[in-house]
C-alpha cells in the first residue's frame, strides 16, 4: 500500500511540474495511403478531437504469465484469477513516463485538470481542436471517405513525438487508425421465418446425432434454428442454471445497434416461455442509448440478446451499448468520437469492480486496417479481463478467408501496405489470442458454413496452446498451398464453432431468420456461461480465459467437443480451408457438447 501512495504523490507532484525543454520532433508512426479511403480536404482546425496517449504498460509479461497459469486446467493456480488492483499493478506504467508525458503535454498548455486516466494510470484521454494536435505531432489531419460507403474521419498518416518521449509513448490515436468496425450479421440472409416453420412435418423423424441430447434433435432444425435446437443439438436440455449463484452474461453493442425489449419478450413468448417478462440489465458506455422505437431495433443487438439470454435464464443478463461511430460529418459539426468504439468499452469495463463472466462480441474489422501497435494495447486489455476471470467470445467472420465481407464481389484482399498484394485478411479483435474466436457450422448433422471466418493472423505469433492442434492442421495441406497468401506462424482463428445460420429472431415485430457468426459467438458464449453456473454452483471459480482449457480438452477428452470434418470456406479468389478432423481454419476444434464438458469442468477434468 505504501508504494502505491508514493506513486499517487509523484505521480500529481509531477503533473503540476514546470514543462522542460523537450527535444526534436521524430517519426512515431507512418503509413501507406489506407486501402478503400480517399483523402479530402483538410479537417477543420477548430474541430475536436479525443487524443488517446498510451503509456508503456511497464510489467505486462508478467501479467501475462498470471493469465496462463490462472488459464491452464493442469495448473496448481487454475481458476485463482487476479483482482482488479493486482491486474492495474502489473500494467501501471513506470512513474518516468507519467513524468515525461506531463511534461510533453503541459509543454503545449494541457495540465492535469484537462486530462483523463484510466485507473492504472496507462492511458491518458485528452481533448484538443486539430489545429494544436496538428502542432503538437507534426501531423496533418484531413477528412477522409470511405469509398464503400461514404463513411467519413478525421485521420493523418503520420506523426511524431519529440525524441525523449518516444520511448515513454506506445501510440497515440486516433492518427492511423483507418479501420472500419463493422456487426458481423450476413444482412443478406433475412427471410419470413413464418415460413420456414410451417413447411416443417410433425410427422418428420428426428435427425440422429450420437452427442446429442438423448440422441435425436428435431427435424425441424435444419430449416429453422431456436432456442430447442441449440440444447438438442449441443447436449444441454434439463440444465437450468441457478440464476442466484452470482453468474452473470453480457453481450456488447456498437454503431447504435439497439436491443429490443418488445422483440425480445416476442422471442422468449415462442421459444423460452419460462423467461416471459424477465429482461437485461442495460449499461451506458460514453453515452451509448438503446433506443426501443420499433423502428430502431437492430438485427445484430436482437440477434445476440434473444439467443445469449434465451439460453441462459433466468442468468442475469447485461447489455452494454457503447456510443461512437464514425463517421466525422464535415456539415454537421466536430466528431463527438473518432476512435474505435470497443476501446471506450475496455475503458469502462476494466474500470469496474464486477463484470459479467461471460461477454460474447459480434463486431470487428480487417487486421490489417488497424495499427500493430493499437492492435497489440487492444488486445493486452482483453488479457486483462481473462486474468479477472472473464470469458471473451468473439465472431470469427463472416467472409471465409477474406477481410470480412460476405459479397465476394466486393471482398477485397489486398495487403494494405503499399504493395497491394494478394493476402488473406483475418479479422481483429478475434485474431488476439486472449479471446476466443467462434466460426459457424450450419444444418445437423454439422458441417462448416461457407461463410466462416477462419485464418493466421498477420501480427500476432501462434501462441503455444495452439501449436500441437494447429501443426496437425499445417502438416496436412497440400505442399504450397496458397503459399504467401497466410501467415503459417500467425495466430489461428477460429478455436471453436457453433450453428451460425437460419436463426430465428424477432425483428421490429415480426419473426425473421438470420445469419453469420454473430449467431454462434452468443450461442458458444451462452453454453460457457451455463458451464460457469455449473461450477458457481459448486463453488467453484468461473472459467475466465478459455482457450488453455479449450485445446487441452480437445486433445485429451475428444467427446468435449464435436469435431467438425465437412466443409470449406471460400474467400479471396480462393476455396479457402477445408473442415478437417482436429483443429481446422474454419471451425476451430469443433462445436460444443456441453453435457460432457460439464461434467469435465465440474469434476477437476
Amino acid at each position: 500500500m505504501r508504494s502505491f501512495v508514493w506513486f499517487a504523490l509523484v505521480a500529481a507532484t509531477l503533473s503540476n511540474a514546470a514543462p522542460s525543454k523537450l527535444s526534436a520532433l521524430k517519426v512515431k508512426e507512418e503509413i501507406a495511403h489506407p486501402r478503400g479511403w480517399v483523402k479530402s480536404h483538410p479537417a477543420p482546425a477548430d474541430a475536436i478531437i479525443e487524443l488517446r496517449i498510451a503509456l508503456p504498460q511497464s510489467n505486462f509479461e508478467e501479467l501475462e504469465r498470471h493469465l496462463y497459469e490462472v488459464s491452464d486446467p493442469f495448473h496448481t493456480r487454475y481458476g485463482q484469477h487476479l483482482s482488479k488492483a493486482e491486474v492495474e499493478a502489473l500494467v501501471a506504467p513506470h512513474p518516468e513516463s507519467i513524468h515525461v508525458v506531463n511534461e510533453w503535454l503541459a509543454s503545449h498548455g494541457l495540465y492535469e485538470h484537462e486530462l483523463t486516466r484510466s485507473p492504472a494510470k496507462d492511458w491518458v484521454r485528452v481533448s484538443v481542436p486539430v489545429g494544436l494536435a496538428e502542432k503538437m505531432m507534426d501531423a496533418e489531419y484531413h477528412v477522409w471517405v470511405n469509398d464503400k460507403d461514404g463513411d467519413t474521419i478525421i485521420r493523418t498518416t503520420k506523426y511524431s513525438v519529440p525524441e525523449d518521449v518516444h520511448d515513454h509513448i506506445e501510440l497515440i490515436q486516433p492518427t492511423t487508425l483507418f479501420s472500419n468496425l463493422r456487426g458481423m450479421d450476413t444482412t443478406f440472409r433475412f427471410t419470413d421465418a413464418d415460413a420456414n416453420v410451417q413447411q416443417v412435418s410433425p410427422n418428420v423423424p428426428p435427425i440422429s446425432v450420437p452427442s446429442a441430447s438423448g440422441g435425436k434433435v428435431d427435424a425441424s432444425c435444419n430449416q429453422t434454428i431456436t432456442v430447442s435446437c441449440i440444447r438438442e443439438l449441443y447436449n444441454a436440455v434439463g440444465f437450468t442454471p441457478s440464476g442466484k449463484d452470482g453468474n452473470q452474461i453480457g453481450i456488447t453493442g456498437y454503431l447504435e445497434q439497439f436491443a429490443n425489449i418488445a422483440d425480445l419478450q416476442l422471442f422468449f413468448a415462442d421459444q423460452v416461455p419460462a423467461a416471459l417478462n424477465s429482461t437485461f440489465k442495460f449499461i451506458s458506455v460514453k453515452g451509448g442509448l438503446n433506443n426501443q422505437s420499433i423502428e430502431a431495433a437492430g438485427a445484430e443487438a436482437n440477434l445476440d440478446t434473444q439467443f445469449a439470454f434465451g439460453l441462459t435464464h433466468p442468468t442475469p443478463a447485461t447489455f452494454f451499448s457503447t456510443a461512437g461511430r464514425p463517421p466525422f460529418i464535415p456539415s454537421v459539426g466536430s466528431p463527438t468520437n473518432t476512435n474505435e468504439p470497443y476501446t471506450d468499452w475496455l475503458d469502462f469495463v476494466l474500470s469496474q469492480r464486477t463484470i459479467p463472466q461471460t461477454i460474447s462480441t459480434s463486431y470487428a474489422d480487417s487486421e490489417q486496417t488497424v495499427p500493430v501497435s493499437f492492435a497489440r494495447r487492444a488486445c493486452n486489455g482483453f488479457a486483462q479481463l481473462g486474468a479477472r476471470g472473464v470469458s471473451l467470445t468473439f465472431s470469427s467472420g463472416d467472409g471465409g478467408v477474406g477481410d470480412g465481407d460476405p459479397d465476394p464481389a466486393t471482398q477485397e484482399c489486398f495487403s494494405n501496405d503499399g504493395r497491394n498484394i494478394t493476402r488473406f485478411d483475418p479479422l481483429f479483435p478475434p485474431s488476439c489470442p486472449f479471446v476466443t474466436s467462434v466460426g459457424g457450422t450450419i444444418h445437423i448433422p454439422e458441417t462448416a458454413v461457407d461463410f466462416s471466418g477462419g485464418g493466421f493472423s498477420n501480427v500476432f505469433p501462434r501462441p503455444s496452446y495452439q501449436d500441437v492442434a494447429v501443426k496437425g492442421f499445417l502438416n496436412k495441406l497440400p505442399k504450397g498451398t496458397y503459399a504467401g497468401l497466410f501467415n503459417p506462424d500467425g495466430r489461428a482463428i477460429p478455436d471453436v464453432a457453433a450453428q451460425a445460420d437460419l436463426f430465428r429472431i424477432f425483428l421490429s415485430g415480426r419473426a425473421v431468420s438470420i445469419g453469420g457468426t454473430s449467431a454462434a459467438a452468443p450461442t458458444f458464449a451462452a453454453i460457457i456461461s451455463l458451464l460457469n453456473d455449473a461450477r458457481l454452483s459448486k463453488k467453484q471459480k468461473p472459467l475466465g480465459f478459455l482457450n488453455p482449457l479449450i485445446y487441452a480438452l480437445a486433445r485429451e477428452h475428444p467427446k468435449a467437443f464435436n469435431d467438425i470434418t465437412v466443409g470449406n470456406n471460400p474467400g479471396c479468389g480462393t476455396p479457402g480451408f477445408n473442415a478437417t478432423k482436429g483443429w481446422d481454419a474454419i471451425t476451430g476444434v469443433g462445436t460444443p457438447n456441453f453435457g460432457v464438458l460439464k461434467e469435465l469442468v465440474t469434476s477437476g477434468f
